[in-house]
């Protein structure tokens, strides 16, 4: 079972930068495609990003396109989500989330229900 943990997280101005970290300690992440998602009060879990198994693609909602970047570093067995830019309407608790690539090494997905593996998400808060 792939026990996954979130970090990073926390209070910062409206243009401020995070940066959250995706983490295993019992397993690799290498073969694994990862996705970051968040959810707010009241709102359905959607999808920020996500990382091929490769690390050769990755995707972005259109909200964060050009302002959070995702990358993944398989010597240190983590997957990092760059938040810049960060707006009153990125509030919400961030969760990483993985599923084994399998045949699909330069693909990745951004549908919550395409994983099997979650964190128990960490809280960012982005106000004045």
């Amino acid at each position: 079972q792939l026990q996954l943990v979130e970090s990073g997280g926390g209070l910062v101005q409206p243009g401020g930068s995070l940066r959250l970290s995706c983490a295993t300690s019992e397993y690799t992440l290498n073969g694994y495609t990862i996705g970051w998602f968040r959810q707010a009060p009241g709102k359905e879990r959607e999808g920020v990003s996500c990382i091929s198994s490769s690390g050769a693609t990755a995707d972005y909602q259109d909200s964060v396109q050009g302002r959070f970047t995702i990358s993944r570093d398989n010597v240190k067995n983590t997957v990092s989500l760059h938040l810049n830019g960060l707006k009153p309407e990125d509030t919400a608790v961030y969760y990483c989330a993985a599923v084994p690539a399998s045949y699909w090494r330069e693909r990745c997905w951004r549908e919550p229900r395409m994983y099997d593996y979650w964190g128990p998400g960490t809280q960012v808060t982005v106000s004045s």
